[in-house]
Parts: structure tokens; sequence; C-alpha cells
């Protein structure tokens, strides 16, 4: 395979090699190996290099502290595409950080997905050609993760429409064309939100993991209870909520946070740490919804 994509690697130094190896399968080269105590050197590199590998698996969290603004400094100046190897436990610190445009976080991976992830990222960089068989894999993924995202906007907009005595033909906003009183309460109280996440759990019960799997509307219902038990949802959190693999998980919030259902919060007590929550329209969306299902004398779900 020609190479024809650079990658910089940031890793703790006995993982370099692996890394390398990984990049080398992908069809890449490594132009530098920095340890966490070198990112100052980025700079100097990132011109030649579109792609960026950060191996954070088995990292001092006082190294990845002071390393992770560098790295997302980076990202963004240099417009980047960035691969990022966590464990579970450092979801939180390292979204808080690195979740953004051009990031890809995958969670324990296999060193297969590792190289499909990088080759990905090589051919966005636009200097990279996939087989035919990987790209289509991976478009074909996006493409259902965005439908499900569009398909999720337009239901919560329909329904909000509903509530508002909207057409349903536009943007959420206030469409109150009298002086009716706007419903102040929700449609629904936690309790009932959190047993329709327990009864959706309890189909794979009966019938396996992996069936019925539909993180986007799992999340959706996690936060829109949390929002009812004036309660915060840590990303590693929503992550359990979503019910699948970690690293899927954290595409779907990326997903739903371009679509423009989830809002980030930062913890102000500790900036290593970030909390989701839906976005206005999408808590519109829930409550238009809840409220539809009522009047359908339909139970939540």
């Amino acid at each position: 395979m020609t190479v024809q994509f650079g990658v910089v690697i940031v890793a703790d130094r006995v993982r370099h090699a692996a890394a390398a190896e990984a990049v080398r399968l992908a069809g890449g080269e490594t132009l530098a190996t920095l340890g966490w105590d070198e990112t100052d050197r980025l700079p100097a590199l990132l011109a030649e290099a579109p792609v960026m590998l950060i191996e954070a698996e088995g990292a001092a969290e006082a190294r990845l502290d002071a390393a992770l603004p560098v790295l997302a400094d980076a990202v963004e100046a240099y417009g980047l595409h960035a691969i990022v190897t966590l464990d579970p436990p450092q979801i939180d610190m390292i979204a808080a950080t690195l979740m953004m445009s051009g990031v890809e976080l995958l969670c324990a991976p296999t060193l297969g997905r590792q190289v499909t992830a990088l080759a990905v990222a090589g051919q966005l960089a636009g200097t990279f050609r996939l087989t035919d068989r990987v790209r289509e894999e991976e478009d074909e993924r996006e493409r259902q993760i965005s439908a499900e995202a569009a398909r999720i906007v337009a239901l919560l907009t329909r329904f909000s429409d509903d509530e508002r005595g909207g057409t349903g033909g536009g943007a959420l906003g206030d469409r109150r064309q009298t002086f009716a009183i706007e419903p102040v309460s929700a449609a629904v109280d936690p309790q009932t939100v959190r047993a329709a996440i327990r009864a959706r759990r309890m189909r794979d019960a009966f019938f396996g993991d992996g069936l019925f799997e539909d993180p986007a509307w799992d999340m959706l219902l996690d936060l829109y209870a949390a929002h009812l038990e004036g309660r915060r949802v840590s990303v590693s959190s929503l992550c359990i909520a979503a019910a699948v693999a970690p690293t899927t998980a954290l595409r779907w919030i990326g997903r739903l946070t371009e679509a423009g259902l989830l809002r980030r919060e930062p913890d102000h007590t500790d900036r290593r740490r970030a909390f989701l929550a839906l976005s206005v329209r999408a808590l519109a969306g829930m409550e238009g919804y809840a409220a539809a299902l009522r009047r359908a004398n339909l139970a939540f779900a």
C-alpha cells in the first residue's frame, strides 16, 4: 500500500511502536512520535501531518490534564483530524476537552477499529484513498447515523409544533396567534420516563443485547428524565444510558450535538468534566411528544 498521509503520534513512549504499526497498517506514515511532555513540539510538526493519533490509554491523569488543552488548540488551529484512544474511566476528562469537530474518540478499541479510523481520517484529510469496501462501510455508517439524527429532529420538531399550535413546517418558536396560556408544566413526570427506560432495557433480557439498539432515543430519554429531576448528566453517564459500546455512544453524542439536540455545559467546579443537556429545541420537542401521547391516551415510550 502506498503511503499517502502523515501522522503525528502522541502517547506514552511504551506505546509508540504499537501506535506506529497501526498507522502503517492504515497506509499512513508516522512523521513524529511525542511523549506527553513534548506537546510543545506540535506546531513545528503539524503543518506536514493532517492526522494526529493520541493514545491516552493508561496515561497518567496529571499528564493528560496538562496536554489536553494543547492538543485541542492544535486540532482547531490546524484543522486536523485526530483519533483519540482512551479507557472508559477517562471519558469525562477527555470528552470535556476533545469532543469537537474533527476528533473521533475510540474507547478501548480493537486494532482493526483503530486502523479503520486512521484510514478514514486520512481520507477525510484529502490525501488518502480507502479501498472501496472500507469507504462504503464508513459512508453507510455515517449515512445511518445522520438519517437517524435527522429523523429525531423532524419528529421532535413536529411534536413541539403540534403542542404549540404550529404548522410543523418551520423552526421552533413562539407560534401563538392568541392570548392562550402556554402550558407551564411538563406533560409527564420523571418516574414515567424512567419507567419507559427500564421497559426498553427489559427487552434485552428476553431477546438478547443488540437487537433493539436505539442509542439516540435512549440518550434523549435519559436527558429528559434528568431535566425533570433537576439532575446533571456527565458524558460517561450518558454513554451508559445509550446501552451501546462507548465508542458508538460518543459518536452519537457528537451527531446529536451537531444536529442541535444536545448542548454541553461546563462543570464550573472541575474543568476536566463537562455535562450534557437537552437543547431548547430538543426539550420543546420532548414536551410536545409527551403531551401528544397524553392526548392520544398512549403510554410514554
